[in-house]
């Protein structure tokens, strides 16, 4: 299995007024996160769960300002960044694989709508690594 990798940013901005995550991708595309999206995407494992639980985000919590509220962001190597919220939590990577992917303009909206991809509105990811264990093997898995 190959991995593509997304190329970094040429330029990201967190706007702690605005609450906003703004990413210009060097292909000169753009993407903004609202803050409370971008918490509704956190990909770890306490907010998406593991092992086949399900995580603290898929209860559908009504989330407080704090939970919202980033208070720093740190780049991860070249492939990612871990926001600190407000409530401490600052243990989700979120790969520029995935804000790409997710990103939530009408262009990008579009094009994951006409191909029957995953919506950013409700925020929740949709891993392959997440699938349940008792999920049944494509013909490729047991060729």
């Amino acid at each position: 299995m190959t991995v593509t990798q997304t190329a970094a940013p040429a330029r990201i901005h967190a706007d702690r007024a605005a609450r906003t995550l703004h990413l210009e991708w060097p292909d000169g595309h753009a993407t903004t996160y609202d803050f409370t999206a971008l918490r509704w995407l956190c990909p770890c494992a306490y907010c998406r769960g593991e092992a086949g639980m399900p995580g603290w985000l898929d209860s559908k919590p009504t989330l407080t300002d704090d939970q919202t509220r980033m208070t720093d962001i740190q780049l991860v190597g070249s492939y990612a960044v871990c926001p600190t919220w407000g409530d401490g939590h600052h243990t989700g990577y979120y790969t520029f694989a995935i804000l790409r992917d997710r990103c939530p303009c009408a262009e990008c909206t579009a094009r994951r709508a006409a191909a029957g991809g995953p919506e950013p509105a409700s925020g929740h990811l949709t891993h392959q690594s997440h699938a349940p264990a008792h999920a049944t093997p494509t013909s490729k898995e047991t060729a």
